[in-house]
């Protein structure tokens, strides 16, 4: 079992920046993917940017350039740095991770952190 926590959102202007925490109960050293979603109102939930093992990280085009996925292992926290924010970043942001084992692969998500973008 993981437990995920986010933290980091809130309001902020366009042209602001953001940075998403998301702590994990234990360590995710081997955690085989780490990534953060988004849900906007009447949307569907949408993958953000995603880093799996021993791969580089990918990004919804819409976020290129703007956000960026990193991991802390001694500190068991993905992060979202987000720059350059638009209106249309908006939404409740969640973090996934896959936990890949011997009996097959483990979901788990986080609770979500709003992230509002308006002036």
């Amino acid at each position: 079992q993981v437990q995920l926590v986010e933290s980091g959102g809130g309001l902020v202007q366009p042209g602001g920046s953001l940075r998403l925490s998301c702590a994990a109960s234990r360590s995710i050293f081997s955690i085989y993917a780490l990534g953060w979603y988004r849900q906007a109102p009447g949307k569907q939930r949408e993958l953000v940017a995603v880093v799996t093992s021993g791969g580089n990280p990918n990004y919804v085009d819409s976020v290129k350039g703007r956000f960026t996925i990193s991991r802390d292992n001694a500190k068991n926290t993905v992060y979202l740095q987000m720059n350059s924010l638009k209106p249309e970043d908006t939404a409740v942001y969640y973090c996934k991770v896959v936990d890949r084992t011997i009996r097959g692969d483990y979901v788990y998500w986080g609770q979500g952190t709003q992230v509002t973008v308006s002036s």
